[in-house]
């Protein structure tokens, strides 16, 4: 591997310094690398490329997939930092130019000030016992309420039950549950402490129907690595 890479944390913000040349070969690791970083929530993940060369322009496509997951869940700004003229040049053609850009770790951060943040979340410790199920769903129904979306109830205390039962029977961890606004979705996560990917049960699987439900009421889901465990995510159409 001739990647390397840095996180540092300060305002609300992950900034991740890659270093080294990027080849075909560093795409994987290099992905998963920011895939845990969005896994952590923050309110803008930062890249600054300005120690990186590339030496095959094909994987500059990994900042494509990880943009795209972003803007899936959670909602969130990646952001490219570089003023070497080469790979400026390259993530400036029409293939790339969704990808917001700029010459410095500063410009981006002053950006990242203007971006229009969540509204209030609110984030739960839930322990694997009896109980916490029916607790994330108090919680789910509650949040709702306070935010001004009743008709997001049903499906939010739905997807907050089968997320939390999913970690009970199988991560059997401590997790912490989190829902949070966008502007155009109301986010619902779990993390775990198991690095296992999410159970996905039969439709006759009890008790509930666990992911499968969670896949026919949301807009979207899915899952990503963590240090140390996993999340599970949902998002529902505000």
């Amino acid at each position: 591997m001739t990647i390397a890479c840095t996180v540092t944390e300060g305002l609300g913000a992950l900034t991740v310094t890659v270093t080294g040349r990027l080849g075909l070969d560093d795409v994987a690791s290099l992905r998963l690398r920011l895939m845990k970083c969005l896994a952590e929530q923050p309110d803008t993940v930062i890249v600054d490329l300005n120690g990186m060369r590339v030496e095959n322009p094909l994987s500059l496509a990994v900042f494509m997939a990880v943009g795209r997951q972003a803007a899936r869940w959670p909602g969130i700004p990646l952001l490219l930092c570089t003023d070497v003229p080469e790979t400026r040049a390259q993530l400036t053609t029409a293939a790339y130019h969704r990808l917001p850009l700029f010459r410095t770790v500063e410009s981006a951060r002053q950006h990242a000030e203007t971006y229009e943040r969540s509204l209030p979340a609110v984030s739960e410790e839930i322990f694997p016992i009896q109980g916490a199920v029916r607790h994330a769903r108090n919680v789910a129904t509650d949040a709702c309420l306070r935010w001004g979306l009743p008709d997001l109830v049903g499906p939010a205390s739905l997807i907050a039950n089968e997320l939390v039962a999913n970690v009970v029977v199988h991560a059997s961890t401590i997790a912490t549950f989190r829902l949070s606004l966008r502007r155009r979705y109301l986010t619902i996560a779990v993390r775990d402490g198991s690095s296992e990917p999410p159970a996905t049960p039969s439709e006759d699987d009890r008790p509930g129907r666990g992911l499968l439900l969670v896949e026919a009421m949301a807009a979207s889901w899915g899952w990503l690595p963590s240090e140390g465990g996993k999340v599970v995510w949902a998002t529902l159409a505000r």
